[in-house]
């Protein structure tokens, strides 16, 4: 008999999140929050820097201020659903929020892949012909290109959202993992995924292999170019301008490649701490990744520090 027929349909999800773990709960609530605070703040503050200040309405900074909109809207889908979950042990999620936060958090994490390959252009562009950057990255290009960005990532996350959501869930309902993760969830279904599987791969394929690609290339010819030029003071300036995009891209993908491609213990008894060791990865990929984001800018950018200065120079004016 088929396992649908046995059971009653699910209606909403029980998320797990550290309730094995009630001595962590605490401290990461603690941390989690904090982390939040600073993504807000500092992300927030990129956005406002880069409306403001006249020397960043550029190319290269309307798509920074997209990447931290787009931060700011990936972490606020999830961290608030993350620190209920530490406050209320086996917190329960209807239906259709489970299928909301699953579709934010999917449209946002392809946007920024594609924007990140959008934003690796853009330094090709600029390192490599100088000379045409004006006319190459014109207004009515730049802006379409982050457009797409967006376009391209929320009809991905419509596509593999609608697909998981039209599966039936009967019997467990018990999501191990502080949200309502695609592949968490799918493993809950009571029918053939074979699909799904499919359209995923096809999803990563487009989404991680195609910009990862791209953005090696770029920085191929970006690289030999650089190395090209004959003063060291030249290089290092040319380099300077790219440095803060190619840090923000390693450690956002290699924070992916890390969770999904590290070994999977084979030792039963070390299946707990396995499971505990991937929710933590994940919890690092969609907080840390977006607080170091406006840090690695700050940090590694003349025009953006010097844009917060005279921000922070005008505040006290106005006092």
């Amino acid at each position: 008999m088929d396992r649908s027929n046995q059971t009653s349909p699910v209606v909403g999800f029980i998320l797990l999140g550290l309730s094995a773990h009630p001595r962590l709960e605490k401290t990461f609530f603690v941390l989690i929050l904090l982390m939040y605070l600073v993504i807000l703040l500092g992300n927030g503050l990129l956005i406002v820097v880069t409306l403001l200040d006249s020397h960043l309405h550029m190319p290269m900074y309307f798509f920074l201020g997209n990447l931290s909109f787009l931060d700011i809207c990936y972490t606020t889908s999830s961290v608030p659903l993350i620190l209920d979950s530490f406050l209320t042990p086996r917190k329960t999620i209807p239906f259709s929020a489970c299928a909301m936060q699953m579709f934010l958090s999917f449209a946002m994490g392809a946007t920024e892949c594609v924007l990140l390959g959008m934003m690796a252009f853009d330094r090709y562009v600029a390192i490599c012909y100088p000379l045409r950057y004006p006319v190459v990255m014109s207004k009515a290009v730049y802006i379409p290109m982050a457009a797409g960005s967006w376009a391209a990532g929320i009809t991905n996350s419509v596509v593999q959202t609608s697909q998981a959501m039209r599966l039936p869930f009967c019997g467990d309902n018990v999501i191990s993992h502080f949200t309502c993760e695609i592949l968490a969830v799918l493993k809950l279904a009571c029918a053939d995924i074979s699909i799904n599987v499919i359209s995923m791969v096809v999803a990563n394929v487009i989404f991680l292999g195609a910009p990862v690609l791209f953005i090696f290339v770029s920085y191929v010819f970006i690289i030999a170019t650089i190395l090209r030029i004959p003063s060291t003071e030249g290089r290092k300036k040319a380099f300077s301008t790219c440095s803060a995009h190619l840090t923000v891209v390693v450690v956002f993908y290699g924070t992916i490649l890390f969770m999904y491609g590290k070994p999977k213990s084979k030792d039963p008894l070390g299946a707990d701490k396995q499971d505990l060791s991937d929710k933590l990865t994940s919890l690092f990929y969609g907080v840390v990744t977006p607080m170091l984001n406006p840090i690695i800018y700050s940090l590694r950018n003349k025009d953006v520090k010097a844009a917060m200065k005279n921000l922070v120079r005008q505040l006290h004016l106005t006092e």
